[in-house]
């Protein structure tokens, strides 16, 4: 009886610390689903009397919805498989090799972590304009191929590897790449698809640099898409569109956590175990 009721309190609590998270999603989802008239009332209803779903297809008749989300696949998707292979090859290096000058080296790439986004715009505007990279898919993605917290996860995880296996991969004959894809790849698979979730929430959640650099409505991300379809949008009784562009732009982001959520729970209890 007593491990009864400790299962239930712990539901319990599990159920109270969900509620915050998890409120806002259903209040997109609620939001999308009732009619103007119903927006309106006050106090708000928690359940939509009438639920439809008109909002949704009116999303992508009032901005480019479709061809946004489309974009922004291509940006997040890209961005993230490049940050995936620099950071692991940059962490090998800094890790496994020795040679003047790294742990400077090193201890420079992760001092740009600190700089504000705001403080490297101009820079990254300038060099990005004069390489005539603007308003291309190319320049939204250029400075993002690589991530200094990347460099940093994978150098710490992949300096935990014992140096016995890298050897004994070199007296087998193998080369460096194929050490790097055979023996240490599947070895930090967990950091791996930590940092492709951090990654891909955060391209795909980018708004100021896309803004900066991009002019074509067609080039536009998702993000971008749903600040038009917010300024279109002003009144309360289009409340709903706004909440059905919002809640199809949330879905990526979401499922890309649900599907790696049991290896990224493994990266994070392997994280504080040592030896």
């Amino acid at each position: 009886m007593r491990t009864v009721v400790g299962r239930v309190a712990a539901f319990a609590a599990l159920a109270l610390v969900m509620l915050p998270p998890l409120f806002p999603l259903y209040w997109m989802l609620i939001s999308s689903l009732k009619g103007p008239e119903e927006l309106q009332r006050i106090p708000p209803s928690w359940f939509p009397s009438a639920p439809g779903f008109g909002a949704f297809g009116e999303v992508f008749e009032v901005v480019p919805f479709g061809s946004a989300f489309l974009n922004s696949v291509l940006i997040a998707g890209v961005s993230t498989v490049s940050v995936l292979v620099t950071s692991v090859m940059a962490g090998y290096v800094f890790a496994k090799y020795h040679f003047k000058g790294r742990d400077f080296l090193f201890w420079a790439v992760v001092a740009t972590m600190f700089l504000p986004p705001v403080v490297t715009l101009v820079p990254l505007y300038w060099l990005v304009s004069t390489m005539g990279l603007a308003d291309s898919y190319l320049g939204v993605m250029l400075p993002w191929l690589a991530n200094a917290f990347g460099i940093f996860l994978m150098r710490q995880f992949i300096a935990d590897i014992p140096d016995e296996l890298i050897d004994a991969a070199r007296v087998d004959g193998a080369g460096e790449g194929r050490i790097l894809l055979r023996v240490i790849t599947p070895l930090v698979r967990p950091a791996l698809v930590s940092l492709a979730i951090f990654a891909f929430v955060f391209y795909w959640n980018n708004f100021l640099w896309p803004l900066s650099i991009l002019q074509d409505d067609s080039k536009f991300p998702v993000v971008l898409a749903l600040s038009q379809l917010l300024s279109y949008s002003t009144s309360v009784q289009y409340q709903n569109v706004v909440m059905a562009g919002a809640l199809i732009a949330s879905v990526p982001t979401i499922l890309v956590f649900l599907l790696a959520q049991r290896v990224f729970v493994q990266s994070i209890s392997r994280s504080g175990v040592k030896g």
